[in-house]
């Protein structure tokens, strides 16, 4: 049995050690394609808004770099053995190239890239496809209603500038500076930025900075850093880009020959009689809660003695193994520290997550106790 059935707290890890990534986003790759500032005509942080907000995008396509040092651990593969979506996680450490093709939001394409092969999420209409070639395997879905209202798709990663900006955006309210930063040219397109910057200095994110085509009004550039540090934690650009609509062929998929085809039915076990078959779990009846607002909110996973129960699964073994034991007045557990977030994961099957230090953590668990 997998690790993340038989602790299904953990299912939590690997999403909150991309919580920095989904709040937008050493050995940091420097700013990406960008060169000397072009002089634009002044436009506030209001009116940027307004242009993300009402751009109208026919289609585009584009190669996309994307680069992470967050100060994680080498954490196993949780994913499961032969599955696309541990490609995608390697978004989280790694320098990535992807190609992207947009005709609307329901014809995307994303192809990661990689040494050894590609993995691919393209969605046409109702049908969602996952595919790896390194391991001639696809995965084929069928969206649902329930999965578009709640935009519940395979990863909770940002594959794009623009679902990273639009994750960012979300967090936009009274816990948050907006103000205009430094114009660039990036893929050789000018842009204004646009910088969000949490008020509550207890965040250990410091910036999230967006660069907003200055014509077309979509997202170029997204850069978090963390708080004191001017070394990106993470980003997302484009190095090449087309307005152009990219062809229907581009959203077509067959698998190959010989290739392992295994059609996926969703999370029917969160179904419940008042609502369809394969709906979403809510937070609620997942066991999360938050605890706070904003930069500094900390997201509470219980998993009850079912999930403690679990720890022994060897999977779960290698994951505790890499973490940091740390113990206090609110128990015992492990810590996964980043420079934009923490995560405790604690012996009775709880994880705490925030963008905050360690010792926030331990507050709250000590207040959960």
């Amino acid at each position: 049995m997998s690790v993340m059935n038989s602790r299904p707290a953990l299912r939590w890890l690997v999403p909150a050690a991309a919580v920095a990534v989904v709040v937008g986003g050493g050995a940091a790759v420097g700013t990406l394609a960008a060169t000397a500032e072009p002089s634009l005509p002044p436009r506030t942080a209001q009116q940027l808004l307004v242009d993300l907000q009402t751009a109208r995008l026919d289609g585009l396509s584009g190669t996309v770099v994307q680069s992470a040092d967050l100060g994680l651990p080498n954490l196993p593969n949780l994913s499961g053995a032969g599955s696309g979506t541990a490609d995608i996680a390697s978004l989280l450490t790694d320098t990535n190239q992807l190609r992207v093709w947009y005709s609307g939001p329901d014809k995307t394409r994303v192809a990661l890239m990689g040494t050894l092969g590609e993995t691919d999420v393209i969605r046409n209409g109702k049908d969602l496809w996952l595919w790896s070639s390194k391991q001639n395997k696809a995965t084929h879905r069928t969206i649902s209603d329930a999965d578009t209202r709640s935009h519940q798709l395979p990863t909770d990663l940002p594959l794009t500038p623009q679902e990273a900006a639009d994750r960012a955006l979300a967090a936009v309210d009274p816990t948050t500076e907006v103000s205009v930063g430094r114009s660039a040219t990036i893929a050789g397109r000018d842009a204004y930025e646009l910088v969000l910057a949490p008020r509550d200095k207890a965040s250990l994110v410091g910036q999230v900075r967006i660069a907003i085509d200055a014509t077309e009004h979509v997202p170029l550039r997204l850069e978090i850093y963390p708080k004191g540090s001017d070394q990106t934690a993470f980003q997302i650009a484009f190095t090449q880009i087309d307005f152009a609509r990219p062809d229907e062929a581009q959203f077509r998929f067959n698998p190959p020959p010989g290739a392992a085809v295994e059609e996926s039915t969703g999370v029917p076990e969160a179904a419940k009689p008042d609502r369809p078959e394969g709906a979403p779990k809510t937070a609620e009846e997942a066991g999360v809660t938050t605890v706070g607002e904003g930069w500094t909110t900390v997201v509470v996973a219980k998993g009850g003695e079912d999930a403690a129960a679990g720890q022994q699964d060897e999977q779960a073994k290698q994951v505790l193994g890499v973490l940091t034991p740390v113990s206090g007045a609110w128990g015992s557990g492990h810590l996964l520290s980043g420079r934009l977030f923490s995560a405790l994961l604690t012996d009775d099957g709880a994880i705490y997550a925030g963008l905050v230090s360690p010792e926030r953590l331990y507050e709250v668990a000590l207040e959960h106790k």
